[in-house]
């Protein structure tokens, strides 16, 4: 007898759709996701590919669409575009990012609600505090603070990456000669395990799944 999939899979033009059954136990839906993830690796490997999601006539709550998402994150190239249920459309939210040019000089202060690019330098004892990311297109050798209402998800980047101290939500960083940077170089610095760490900023995307990636040919 033939266990019938719970999960089916189709190519459209510009992604892939997944059909997710709506009359069985939401734990074998999940586990059946996870086995086709699994078993199925030729359509997991390679570029970004947007996925849309659609539950049939299924109610999911908040944790059951985080689990949902979850399974889907763990393989990188799959963003997640949509998730569909009686015909409603809930839309993954887009990701914002507010543009300020200037300097930030010794003495002043730079705060921002949300995620933040900074086109410009923070020279010594200047600071930025930002309740989302914090992009630096310029030299960081100042203070700065992402996710300051606490969220440790956040990640603070620049283009010269000499900063005086960096703090994402409560974990602050250690100086800068424990960080492991040999060079002045693009650099982005994210909370793993309660711990700063610094990282390439070619590694950006395998640490914020989120964010889009471009692959050429």
């Amino acid at each position: 007898m033939t266990t019938k999939s719970l999960i089916t899979i189709k190519g459209v033009k510009d992604g892939l759709v997944f059909l997710l059954d709506d009359q069985c136990e939401f734990i074998d839906l999940l586990r059946d996701l996870r086995d086709k993830l699994e078993h199925t690796p030729h359509f997991f490997n390679g570029p970004i590919v947007y996925v849309d999601v659609k539950l049939g006539a299924r109610s999911i709550t908040e944790e059951q669409k985080s689990e949902i998402l979850d399974i889907l994150k763990m393989k990188g190239n799959l963003l997640i575009r949509s998730l569909q249920s009686d015909d409603k459309v809930e839309k993954q939210p887009d990701y914002q990012v507010h543009t300020v040019t200037g300097i930030v000089r010794s003495g002043q202060v730079l705060r921002h609600q949300g995620n933040l690019l900074f086109l410009g330098d923070v020279n010594p004892g200047g600071m930025i505090i930002c309740t989302g990311d914090i992009y630096v297109c310029g030299a960081l050798r100042g203070t700065v603070h992402a996710g300051a209402e606490g969220d440790h998800s956040a990640i603070i980047t620049a283009s010269l990456f000499s900063p005086t101290q960096l703090r994402i939500a409560d974990v602050i960083s250690r100086p800068p000669d424990e960080w492991g940077v040999t060079q002045t170089q693009m650099e982005v610095a994210y909370v793993d395990n309660g711990q700063m760490q610094i990282d390439k900023i070619t590694n950006l995307q395998r640490i914020r799944q989120d964010l889009k990636m471009f692959k050429g040919v």
